[in-house]
């Protein structure tokens, strides 16, 4: 890219998108977005207020119509031309992720890789919107059974991965013909909001289907989910915030579509292979400084190998290098704002009152947590309960399997899990023990794919996103029968 372009780019990200325009905010009050690891401001947006929700909202829907009238192949082919953008700005969305989250640069490229894969997936979506004929007991009677769009979308997007977890909504609903307006996280406007606006922009998709509003939830308040014209409200974020969102989308009857918080366990079992064990519960625990929803705040080991495991895994963590995350060699940077760092010390300390017992105490230096490893943990414990939204572990010693299920399923959430051992078919089995929606043998507990059901059960979420399940989730069913021959009523 050149440097005129850059700059236009940059310039174009700081500002609201409406109708298919760049633009400044309703509103006097400015957000500025912040460097976490360095507190250097890169941008500010002057706040998007009540109005202009209204008017994305109602661009949105004006905009369907033209949506509407594209065929399948073009919709798909502006999809593939999202991709080839992506693919061709990754060096600067790269700097993006790094300088407005804090992500290292590997967990940048590993962002970038799943928006390609959401990208290519929804790009099927357009030649997937079909027309069933079913069976009818009347043999005149034709049953037409019609996916068709739902209309508009509400996406609320997080800020742990939000150019995916943004896109992840964004991109289906759009391909399955519905208007969209996004609200990214107040602390990642640009990778989860305006940086997705500006891929469809270049990618040819018609102005106003897209819409982006960069605002504080304390100028717009409920308006964003009570807003008449949209039909699905999808929302990441905690579980908190979760529940008022889906009460306020029932109660104006919308349909939520919720991707909540987790508290995941990870279980080894004796006759595991500790290296890949510890490997991978590392790994599941301190990806993105632990701000992942499928992390593995706890990990269960049995009784007969849990001294061995918890050395190493103690020396892994400690090894972990911490600090600025354009250094490439950078494995943990900084959590998102001081206030998650605050907020997660206190969890530590609240749990060390309760008796827990520290491995390792890693030091907190502003929004550098270094990783600490709590064990003599107890379920009832705060920390055992709550989600743990940065590099914090406890490890959690067990005799029985029996035992490792039922304290793996002791917690409100539900999202992911893992299960380690030698023999496959026991570690099936105690998978589908455990109340997760989604559980891993011998791996990671953080995984996503495009095509598979992704998911919580309990107070983790409601729905299930990719594949299939983000077409149900983006789309309506409609009955239309037809009489052939001369109907018949009984009065």
């Amino acid at each position: 890219m050149n440097s005129s372009r850059d700059s236009e780019g940059s310039t174009r990200r700081h500002k609201q998108f409406i109708g298919g325009e760049w633009r400044t905010g309703s509103t006097d009050e400015v957000l500025v977005d912040r460097n976490p690891f360095d507190g250097s401001t890169i941008a500010e947006f002057n706040c998007a207020g009540v109005a202009d929700v209204d008017e994305a909202y109602r661009v949105a829907q004006g905009a369907r119509s033209e949506w509407d009238g594209v065929s399948p192949h073009a919709k798909r082919a502006v999809f593939e031309r999202a991709v080839s953008y992506v693919e061709e700005h990754t060096p600067e969305i790269v700097d993006m992720i790094i300088d407005e989250l804090g992500g290292t640069r590997l967990k940048a490229h590993f962002e970038i890789g799943l928006v390609l894969d959401v990208l290519k997936e929804a790009g099927t979506f357009p030649l997937r919107m079909d027309v069933r004929i079913l069976p009818s007991p009347s043999p005149d009677r034709e049953n037409r059974v019609h996916r068709e769009p739902v209309g508009v979308v509400g996406v609320i997007s997080p800020f742990n991965f939000p150019f995916f977890l943004g896109m992840k909504s964004v991109a289906p609903a759009l391909a399955a013909g519905n208007g969209v307006v996004l609200k990214p996280h107040e602390d990642t406007p640009i990778v989860g909001g305006t940086l997705i606006a500006e891929v469809f922009e270049a990618a040819g998709l018609p102005a106003g289907l897209l819409n982006v509003v960069i605002t504080e939830i304390a100028l717009i308040g409920d308006a964003f989910v009570e807003h008449p014209v949209p039909r699905v409200i999808s929302f990441t974020g905690s579980d908190a915030v979760g529940r008022h969102v889906a009460e306020v989308a029932v109660r104006n009857f919308k349909k939520p579509i919720l991707e909540l918080g987790g508290n995941s366990a990870l279980i080894v079992l004796a006759d595991a292979d500790l290296e890949v064990a510890v490997n991978a519960a590392v790994f599941s625990r301190f990806t993105h400084q632990g701000q992942v929803c499928m992390s593995a705040s706890r990990v269960l080991v049995h009784r007969e190998v849990f001294d061995e495991f918890a050395s190493r895994y103690v020396a892994k963590a400690e090894s972990l290098p911490v600090g600025d995350p354009r250094d490439p060699d950078t494995v943990l940077g900084p959590l998102i704002n001081q206030r998650q760092a605050d907020r997660l010390a206190g969890q530590v300390e609240q749990g060390i009152t309760e008796g827990a017992r520290v491995l390792l105490r890693g030091k907190v230096d502003g929004t550098l947590f270094h990783p600490t490893v709590l064990t003599d943990v107890t379920p009832g414990m705060s920390v055992m309960q709550e989600e743990l939204f940065g590099p914090v572990a406890c490890l959690v010693p067990f005799d029985t399997e029996d035992e490792a299920v039922a304290i793996a399923n002791d917690t409100r959430f539900g999202l992911s899990g893992a299960v380690h051992t030698s023999d496959l078919d026991k570690g099936v089995e105690l998978a589908g023990r455990i109340h997760t929606g989604m559980v891993h043998v011998n791996d990671s507990t953080i995984a996503d794919e495009a095509t598979v059901p992704f998911g919580g059960e309990k107070q983790s979420g409601l729905g299930r996103m990719n594949g299939d399940w983000s077409l149900d989730a983006f789309t309506t069913l409609k009955w239309i029968s037809v009489n052939r021959g001369r109907a018949r009523y009984p009065y």
